[in-house]
């Protein structure tokens, strides 16, 4: 199959299958994932009077085969703003075609549009595919941990 993607900003029909995407992208990352009102929450950080979240898909031949998701953060350290690539995920028979690299390009467009000075993200250390395309592409790794906690595991205690 040849692929000719177009990339381009998700539209309110595109959330079930965003979804679907972000289900395949965590199985990928060996993760949880729920389905729980996320067509509705993210519809809504999406497309929202209030929008928090943008979402680039990867289109071709009519079907989404891939989505990168960002926002903008303020980084205290350096003093100034950032996008944060929460997700960047392609179905496996896109990948290595060049159409991350396209992605990449694309967030950074909208980062110098929204006046940022870089792009932050985070990958599993065990994916070393991952690793080995951020690397080519030139991007720094910093050795951190990332933790997070329920606001629920907080209030019980």
């Amino acid at each position: 199959m040849k692929i000719v993607p177009k990339i381009r900003f998700a539209r309110p029909a595109d959330i079930e299958t965003i979804i679907d995407l972000c289900e395949a992208h965590a199985i990928y990352e060996q993760t949880g994932f729920s389905r729980n009102s996320k067509d509705f929450k993210l519809g809504n950080d999406l497309f929202g009077n209030k929008q928090r979240l943008y979402c680039l898909v990867v289109e071709s031949k009519k079907q989404l085969i891939g989505y990168a998701t960002y926002m903008k953060q303020y980084s205290t350290w350096e003093a100034c703003d950032y996008i944060y690539m929460d997700c960047l995920f392609l179905k496996d028979f896109a990948r290595g075609l060049g159409i991350g690299k396209k992605l990449i390009a694309r967030i950074k467009l909208e980062a110098e549009k929204m006046k940022c000075k870089e792009i932050q993200w985070q990958t599993p250390d065990f994916n070393y595919g991952a690793i080995k395309f951020y690397n080519q592409l030139g991007a720094t790794s910093k050795k951190k941990e990332r933790f997070y906690m329920t606001v629920a595991s907080v209030s019980s205690k």
